[in-house]
């Protein structure tokens, strides 16, 4: 990868020893980049990454997001921050709603005040579709997420520090993702659990979520939030594909119906934010929201046009049929093994 921008530079990840923090050093650390340091909680996660690795240039961070004492020594000396720790899965956040406010909120406040005060360049933070209408706990929270994003946009300089965000739907094979459990299910003999045939999500790979935040990363002014023009497919196209992929198109399938706080499909941008956002021709751009307090004009004053207006989804996007699912598929590196004969789903994803 050719970005001068890196040249002897230091970088931060958050949640570092996740799927993306793996796919963001696989990307970088061929690059002149001075030094990548993963800050998170686990420790063992951490020792895996410094034998896989073994580069001088990756320097370990034991802390939390929510400490922040830990994110300040982290970020000190840093030019650049992807911040991606989070509580992602849907169930234990709404079990345990407070513990993603401490995280995907108050964790995030925690790392903005630290990048503001230590004067980082620019910090690009990781948001998901489920903040657009959010209905569930972990989507409600990385709904105030962003907004906590704006808000510390609007009152820094950004001559010193550009705060900025992407939004991104299924990121395939990330872990917890569906796709590794459905493999082990038919590599394991046993139903694929589906909850609703019908419902769509958007697909998207690691490299494309790198892409999306290595853009918001070059593009972004302070409060901008990005997003992929990415495909949906059906759960039943991605169960069609991996049962060919598999070469077990019998394999059972149990539709054991909807989970609480899913939706029937997701949404990338809001019908408001379509209306204002610039298409970038493979992204869009939803720019700041920089009212101030006074909000009589928009109490008073409505816009015919934003009735016209529809959100993206995942039911309108463009859709994925069998044949465009498995051509996706095949961009992961353990789909093309499977393919090949291996029965093994790789620990991590």
């Amino acid at each position: 990868m050719k970005c001068n921008v890196f040249n002897d530079k230091v970088l931060l990840i958050t949640g570092g020893t996740g799927s993306f923090g793996n796919a963001v050093l696989e990307r970088f650390l061929t690059t002149d980049i001075k030094e990548i340091r993963i800050f998170s909680r686990d420790e063992k996660k951490q020792d895996d990454l410094r034998k896989k690795y073994n580069s001088d240039k990756i320097k370990f961070y034991i802390g939390d997001v929510r400490d922040y004492r830990s994110v300040l020594n982290a970020t000190r000396g840093v030019d650049y921050i992807y911040h991606a720790a989070a509580l992602k899965q849907v169930p234990s956040c709404e079990f345990h709603p407070m513990e993603a406010v401490k995280t995907n909120v108050v964790g995030t406040e925690n790392v903005l005040e630290a990048a503001i005060l230590n004067e980082v360049n620019r910090v690009v933070c990781l948001s998901t579709d489920k903040a657009v209408y959010p209905i569930n706990a972990m989507g409600i929270s990385k709904a105030m997420m962003e907004k906590v994003i704006v808000a510390k946009s609007r009152n820094v300089d950004p001559n010193k520090t550009v705060i900025s965000a992407t939004r991104y739907g299924n990121v395939m094979a990330s872990r917890g993702s569906v796709i590794p459990l459905f493999l082990r299910q038919i590599i394991n003999d046993v139903p694929i659990t589906i909850t609703n045939p019908n419902m769509t999500r958007f697909m998207m790979t690691l490299d494309d979520a790198v892409d999306l935040v290595l853009h918001a990363f070059m593009n972004g002014s302070n409060g901008d939030i990005f997003v992929q023009k990415a495909p949906a497919a059906t759960i039943e196209t991605l169960v069609e594909s991996l049962r060919y992929i598999t070469q077990k198109p019998d394999h059972t399938v149990n539709v054991i119906g909807t989970r609480h706080g899913e939706k029937l499909y997701e949404a990338l941008c809001s019908r408001e934010e379509m209306f204002v956002a610039e298409d970038q021709g493979k992204y869009f751009r939803i720019p700041s929201d920089n009212r101030d307090l006074n909000y009589a004009k928009y109490n008073d004053e409505g816009d015919k046009n934003l009735s016209v207006i529809e959100d993206y989804n995942s039911h309108n996007t463009k859709r994925l049929d069998v044949d465009g699912m498995i051509t996706l598929l095949r961009k992961l590196e353990f789909i093309r093994d499977i393919e090949a004969g291996s029965l093994v789903v790789p620990e991590g994803v």
